[in-house]
C-alpha cells in the first residue's frame, strides 16, 4: 500500500520528467537553442531534408509554428530553405553543415547529462527502466 507521504507513481514519473527537462534546457544553453528548436534539429538530424509540413507533422505543431522555428534556425545558419524539386509550391528545410555539427554536439551533451542523471542506478536497473519505458511508450 502507498504511504500518503510518498509520491505516487505518476507524481514520481512527472518529477523525473521535470528534472530531465531542466537538465536538457541547461545542456542546450551553450548553443542558445530552445527546446522547440532542439526538437526540430533532432528530427532533421534523422531526416536532414524535409518539407516544412512534414516537419510540422513530426513535431506535432502547427505549420505556422514550424515556420517560426525554421526562421530562427535559418537566421543562425543551422537550417536552410530549399525549393522542393518535386513540388514548386513546397519548401524544404535542410540542415546546413553547421546544423549537423550542432545536432551532433547537442546529442553528445544530452547523452552525457542523461548518463550523469541515471548514474545513481545500477546497470541492471537502467536496463530494467529502459525496458519498462519502451513498453509504456509502444
Amino acid at each position: 500500500m502507498q504511504d500518503h507521504d510518498e509520491p505516487g507513481l505518476s507524481e514520481a514519473f512527472w518529477g523525473v520528467a521535470r528534472q530531465l527537462r531542466h537538465l536538457t534546457k541547461d545542456a542546450l544553453a551553450p548553443w542558445q537553442v530552445t527546446p522547440s528548436q532542439a526538437r526540430a534539429l533532432g528530427v532533421l538530424g534523422k531526416e536532414p531534408v524535409l518539407r516544412l509540413n512534414e516537419l510540422a507533422e513530426q513535431l506535432r505543431i502547427a505549420p505556422r509554428s514550424v515556420t517560426e522555428v525554421v526562421d530562427d534556425l535559418e537566421s543562425r545558419g543551422l537550417v536552410e530553405r530549399r525549393p522542393d524539386p518535386a513540388d514548386r509550391r513546397a519548401t524544404l528545410a535542410a540542415l546546413t553543415e553547421t546544423g549537423r555539427e550542432v545536432v551532433a554536439a547537442i546529442g553528445a551533451a544530452r547523452r552525457a547529462e542523461a548518463d550523469r542523471f541515471f548514474s545513481t542506478l545500477s546497470p541492471a536497473d537502467r536496463d530494467h527502466l529502459t525496458r519498462i519505458l519502451q513498453q509504456l511508450s509502444a
